[in-house]
């Protein structure tokens, strides 16, 4: 039986996602609805089920998805 592929930032249990912010150590994100992500320390994490937030986190050029 083959293994389903991973996509980066998007796991398939439950728990959080941790994105890596390659250009700052600390700074505020804000999401097209006006809610806030924090970087701090490099990294930000949001809820494995926050669609909308991921979907941003992914396709921010700064951000890498941590496995």
């Amino acid at each position: 039986m083959a293994t389903p592929k991973k996509t980066p930032g998007r796991p398939t249990g439950t728990g959080a996602v941790v994105f890596r912010d390659t250009l700052y150590t600390s700074r505020m994100l804000i999401l097209a609805e006006g809610r806030q992500l924090l970087v701090t320390q490099g990294q930000v994490s949001v809820k494995a089920d926050d669609h909308r937030a991921l979907d941003y986190l992914n396709s921010h050029p700064d951000l890498q998805a941590q496995e």
